[in-house]
């Protein structure tokens, strides 16, 4: 039983690893096997084909990146704290991650894309709310932003920057788009304070 789910973990942060730098559809079984120098038939005695292994490693990395982002919530003092921190996360994320993640699960794996949905419009969303609220009580967000809005906005934001038929990857650099649409989200709903104590987060950890 323990080595079951030592080698079904393996298997999801390996397929993870493969998935995040190359995209799902290019990665087969075969590469998988490969990279963790196991035989394809080790693979198949714990998961039933590449559709299951796909939707289990998007659970499996959508709970480390709800751990890391709770983490952040939950240790920031106040909502620019957050938003900064935020930001770091995300300049390391877009550093790890192959453009095309996104289409090859809405395209290929239902199952993965129901997976994502459901951590995009339930918990990313509800983060960013609350984020939006306690910076409006702190007096750094303006107080005339309709939060659901702005959430919404933000949560199609990151989705929106994914797709390669508005950001053609020969026009657009995926990093560059991403943190600019970070900024923009950023400048457009801070108070005069709040972006000060903004900048004076990026200026000592930089």
């Amino acid at each position: 039983m323990v080595y079951t789910v030592f080698m079904r973990e393996r298997v999801l942060e390996g397929a993870g690893h493969l998935f995040m730098q190359y995209g799902v559809r290019s990665v087969t079984m075969d590469d998988i096997a490969s990279y963790l120098s196991v035989s394809k038939k080790t693979i198949y005695q714990y998961f039933k084909d590449k559709d299951e292994v796909v939707t289990l490693t998007t659970n499996f990395l959508i709970n480390k990146d709800k751990q890391e982002f709770e983490g952040i919530h939950n240790q920031a003092e106040n909502a620019i704290e957050e938003l900064y921190m935020v930001s770091k996360c995300l300049r390391r994320m877009v550093d790890d991650i192959n453009p095309s993640l996104l289409f090859d699960l809405q395209k290929y794996h239902h199952s993965a894309w129901q997976v994502y949905l459901e951590y995009k419009e339930k918990f990313i969303f509800d983060m960013v709310v609350d984020n939006l609220r306690k910076g409006i009580a702190d007096g750094h967000f303006r107080d005339d932003i309709d939060t659901l809005t702005l959430a919404r906005l933000r949560v199609e934001e990151v989705q929106l920057s994914f797709d390669n038929k508005i950001f053609p990857r020969d026009k657009y650099d995926f990093r560059q788009v991403q943190m600019q649409l970070f900024n923009h989200f950023v400048y457009g709903i801070v108070t005069e304070e709040g972006r000060r104590l903004y900048e004076e987060y990026l200026k000592n950890n930089n």
